[in-house]
C-alpha cells in the first residue's frame, strides 16, 4: 500500500501534550491508522467495518 501521497488527519481526541496521538487517512477504501509521534513505526490498515469495530471496542472502555 503506497502511503507517500496520503493526507493524514489527527484524531479530534488527540491532545497537544503528545499523549494519545492517532492519525487516520482514507486510502483507496481502507482506513489507515498511525501514531503521530512516530509515523514511521508502522501503519494499521483496516476495512471500514474493521475500523468501526475498533472504535466500538475503544468506546466501551
Amino acid at each position: 500500500m503506497d502511503l507517500s501521497q496520503v493526507v493524514w488527519r489527527k484524531a479530534s481526541r488527540s491532545n497537544e501534550i503528545g499523549d494519545n496521538c492517532v492519525e487516520v487517512a482514507n486510502v483507496a477504501g481502507w482506513l489507515a491508522l498511525r501514531d503521530s509521534k512516530d509515523p514511521d513505526a508502522g501503519v494499521l490498515a483496516l476495512c471500514r467495518d474493521g475500523f468501526g469495530a475498533v472504535l466500538a471496542a475503544v468506546r466501551e472502555r
